[in-house]
Protein backbone atom coordinates (compact mmCIF):
# COMPACT_ATOMS: atom_id res chain seq x y z
CA UNK A 1 0.00 0.00 0.00
CA UNK A 2 1.10 3.48 -0.64
CA UNK A 3 2.06 5.83 1.73
CA UNK A 4 -0.46 8.31 1.91
CA UNK A 5 -0.07 11.75 0.35
CA UNK A 6 2.70 14.01 2.04
CA UNK A 7 4.02 10.79 3.76
CA UNK A 8 7.46 10.18 2.78
CA UNK A 9 9.17 6.28 3.41
CA UNK A 10 12.26 6.42 4.29
CA UNK A 11 14.03 2.96 2.43
CA UNK A 12 14.28 0.08 4.37
CA UNK A 13 17.63 -0.92 3.42
CA UNK A 14 19.82 -4.18 5.55
CA UNK A 15 22.30 -2.67 7.21
CA UNK A 16 26.25 -2.89 6.78
CA UNK A 17 26.22 -5.88 9.76
CA UNK A 18 22.87 -7.26 8.16
CA UNK A 19 25.00 -7.24 4.88
CA UNK A 20 28.15 -8.82 6.46
CA UNK A 21 25.89 -11.35 7.97
CA UNK A 22 23.95 -12.74 5.44
CA UNK A 23 26.67 -12.81 2.71
CA UNK A 24 29.18 -15.13 5.20
CA UNK A 25 26.07 -17.19 6.06
CA UNK A 26 25.48 -17.32 2.20
CA UNK A 27 29.18 -18.33 1.67
CA UNK A 28 29.32 -20.83 4.55
CA UNK A 29 26.11 -22.59 3.23
CA UNK A 30 27.19 -22.46 0.11
CA UNK A 31 30.68 -24.16 0.88
CA UNK A 32 28.89 -27.19 2.74
CA UNK A 33 26.50 -27.62 0.29
CA UNK A 34 28.28 -27.13 -3.38
CA UNK A 35 31.78 -28.57 -2.24
CA UNK A 36 30.52 -31.90 -1.46
CA UNK A 37 28.56 -31.56 -4.73
CA UNK A 38 31.69 -31.08 -6.75
CA UNK A 39 33.95 -34.12 -4.58
CA UNK A 40 30.69 -36.37 -6.25
CA UNK A 41 30.29 -35.08 -9.24
CA UNK A 42 34.36 -34.39 -9.72
CA UNK A 43 35.58 -37.35 -7.60
CA UNK A 44 38.30 -35.16 -5.95
CA UNK A 45 38.60 -35.57 -2.22
CA UNK A 46 36.50 -33.30 0.31
CA UNK A 47 39.63 -31.32 1.11
CA UNK A 48 40.48 -30.54 -1.76
CA UNK A 49 37.00 -29.78 -3.18
CA UNK A 50 36.51 -27.94 -0.47
CA UNK A 51 39.47 -25.76 -0.92
CA UNK A 52 38.67 -25.15 -4.74
CA UNK A 53 35.07 -23.77 -3.90
CA UNK A 54 36.80 -21.94 -1.26
CA UNK A 55 39.28 -20.28 -3.40
CA UNK A 56 36.48 -19.59 -6.06
CA UNK A 57 34.13 -18.11 -3.59
CA UNK A 58 36.86 -15.23 -2.62
CA UNK A 59 37.88 -14.79 -6.37
CA UNK A 60 34.36 -14.30 -7.03
CA UNK A 61 34.01 -12.07 -3.93
CA UNK A 62 37.14 -9.75 -4.91
CA UNK A 63 35.30 -9.57 -9.03
CA UNK A 64 31.98 -9.16 -8.02
CA UNK A 65 33.22 -5.68 -5.94
CA UNK A 66 35.04 -4.41 -8.91
CA UNK A 67 32.57 -5.36 -11.72
CA UNK A 68 29.58 -4.11 -10.07
CA UNK A 69 31.40 -1.11 -9.51
CA UNK A 70 32.54 -0.39 -13.13
CA UNK A 71 29.15 -1.55 -14.06
CA UNK A 72 27.45 0.96 -12.30
CA UNK A 73 29.96 3.60 -13.78
CA UNK A 74 29.03 2.63 -17.20
CA UNK A 75 25.15 2.73 -16.31
CA UNK A 76 25.50 6.55 -14.58
CA UNK A 77 27.50 7.78 -17.61
CA UNK A 78 25.37 5.87 -20.37
CA UNK A 79 22.07 6.57 -18.85
CA UNK A 80 22.39 9.09 -15.79
CA UNK A 81 20.55 6.21 -13.45
CA UNK A 82 22.18 4.84 -10.16
CA UNK A 83 21.91 0.82 -9.42
CA UNK A 84 18.98 1.24 -7.13
CA UNK A 85 16.71 3.08 -10.25
CA UNK A 86 18.04 -0.11 -12.38
CA UNK A 87 14.80 -1.47 -14.62
CA UNK A 88 14.22 -5.21 -15.40
CA UNK A 89 16.13 -5.21 -18.99
CA UNK A 90 19.24 -3.70 -17.46
CA UNK A 91 18.77 -6.23 -13.91
CA UNK A 92 18.93 -9.32 -16.57
CA UNK A 93 21.69 -7.92 -18.15
CA UNK A 94 24.21 -7.03 -15.34
CA UNK A 95 23.30 -10.27 -13.34
CA UNK A 96 24.10 -12.39 -17.04
CA UNK A 97 27.29 -10.28 -17.91
CA UNK A 98 27.96 -10.77 -14.18
CA UNK A 99 27.77 -14.49 -13.92
CA UNK A 100 29.10 -15.06 -17.44
CA UNK A 101 32.44 -12.55 -16.45
CA UNK A 102 32.98 -14.47 -13.43
CA UNK A 103 33.09 -17.72 -15.25
CA UNK A 104 36.14 -16.27 -17.86
CA UNK A 105 37.80 -14.75 -13.97
CA UNK A 106 37.31 -18.39 -11.87
CA UNK A 107 38.27 -20.68 -15.23
CA UNK A 108 42.18 -20.16 -14.96
CA UNK A 109 41.76 -20.08 -11.35
CA UNK A 110 40.21 -24.19 -11.43
CA UNK A 111 42.65 -25.26 -14.14
CA UNK A 112 45.61 -23.60 -11.87
CA UNK A 113 43.91 -25.27 -8.67
CA UNK A 114 42.90 -28.70 -10.29
CA UNK A 115 44.79 -31.73 -12.49
CA UNK A 116 41.75 -30.57 -15.05
CA UNK A 117 41.68 -29.94 -18.64
CA UNK A 118 40.69 -26.52 -20.00
CA UNK A 119 37.84 -27.96 -21.48
CA UNK A 120 36.95 -29.83 -18.35
CA UNK A 121 37.55 -26.74 -16.13
CA UNK A 122 35.03 -24.68 -17.98
CA UNK A 123 32.18 -27.79 -17.93
CA UNK A 124 33.10 -27.76 -13.58
CA UNK A 125 33.24 -24.06 -13.86
CA UNK A 126 29.43 -23.68 -15.73
CA UNK A 127 28.25 -27.13 -13.71
CA UNK A 128 29.65 -24.68 -10.19
CA UNK A 129 28.00 -21.45 -11.59
CA UNK A 130 24.44 -22.84 -12.02
CA UNK A 131 24.91 -25.24 -8.46
CA UNK A 132 25.08 -21.09 -7.08
CA UNK A 133 22.76 -19.71 -8.64
CA UNK A 134 20.50 -22.49 -7.60
CA UNK A 135 21.71 -22.25 -3.80
CA UNK A 136 21.56 -18.29 -4.29
CA UNK A 137 17.18 -18.13 -5.24
CA UNK A 138 17.08 -20.90 -2.52
CA UNK A 139 19.25 -18.91 -0.27
CA UNK A 140 17.96 -15.81 -0.75
CA UNK A 141 14.25 -17.13 -0.17
CA UNK A 142 15.06 -18.47 3.13
CA UNK A 143 16.88 -15.39 4.55
CA UNK A 144 14.44 -12.85 3.59
CA UNK A 145 12.02 -14.95 5.83
CA UNK A 146 14.10 -15.79 8.51
CA UNK A 147 15.53 -11.85 8.94
CA UNK A 148 13.23 -9.73 7.24
CA UNK A 149 14.01 -6.21 6.54
CA UNK A 150 12.73 -4.15 9.09
CA UNK A 151 10.09 -1.55 7.97
CA UNK A 152 11.66 2.03 8.08
CA UNK A 153 9.89 4.39 10.06
CA UNK A 154 7.17 6.60 8.23
CA UNK A 155 8.15 10.06 8.41
CA UNK A 156 5.68 13.63 7.01
CA UNK A 157 7.23 15.64 4.90
CA UNK A 158 6.21 19.09 5.19
CA UNK A 159 5.74 21.10 2.25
Amino acid sequence: MPPPPGDAAAPALRSGRERLIQTLCFEAGGLLLVAPLYALASGSGAAASFGLVAALSVVVMAWAALFNTVFDLVEWRCCGRVASDRPPRWRLLHAVLHEASAVIVTWPVIVALTDLSWAAALLADIGLTLAYAAWAYVFHQAYDRWRPVAAAPRRTVHP
